[in-house]
């Protein structure tokens, strides 16, 4: 088990941490940040969030300059990722003062688990990892801030009346249904035996 696959375990460990602050019935109080009241167990579920992104960025950089890439690495990295985000966007359905739409965090979901299916078909076929387009890291990268700035209630943005979280959010959405096509219309040759 090398560094980058103990960071992507921690990530994998941090989901149920995450999932359990933001779901508790429990009230840990609130905290006033730059005239925002943020409920301290989304706080915490942001700092979690963000460590968990962090990780993210760190196993991939230090796998591929140290030569670390492993089968393991290649599975249990991009099913981290989707399982955070995807455990994120479901929690913000209800969570928050800027909570998510269901029908956006379904959209979301539906592309994450048609484009791992789809990559999973092509490694099987092919033996390749299919890498993340610029649309996908667009994506990916507006996921991560929309729901860090949504668990935050908007913080900062707020006194200027910006909607940023949503926002992000709204780029998030754009960027995750244009690259989910992307990634079907690029691959379509998977399916050419099938009609």
């Amino acid at each position: 088990m090398n560094l980058p696959n103990k960071l992507t375990m921690f990530r994998i460990i941090l989901i149920p941490i995450f999932l359990l602050l933001l779901a508790l019935p429990v009230s840990m109080g609130g905290v006033v940040v730059a005239g925002t009241m943020i409920p301290v167990n989304q706080l915490i579920a942001a700092l979690v969030f963000i460590v968990a992104a962090l990780t993210d960025f760190l196993d991939g950089q230090i796998a591929r300059r140290d030569h670390l890439v492993t089968n393991f690495g290649k599975f249990a990295d991009p099913l981290a990722d989707k399982m955070i985000v995807m455990s994120a966007f479901i929690m913000l359905v209800g969570v928050g003062d800027n909570n998510v739409a269901a029908w956006i965090a379904a959209v979301i979901v539906c592309r994450e688990l048609a484009v791992t299916g789809l990559r999973l078909i092509i490694v099987q076929n092919d033996g390749q990892v299919v890498a993340a387009d610029w649309s996908g890291k667009v994506k990916t990268f507006f996921e991560m801030i929309s729901v860090i700035i949504l668990l935050l209630n908007n913080v900062f943005f707020n006194n200027l009346n910006l909607p940023v979280g949503q926002f992000c959010l709204y780029v998030a959405l754009i960027a995750a249904v244009y690259s989910g096509i992307e990634y079907f219309v690029k691959n379509r040759q998977v399916f050419a035996d099938s009609f």
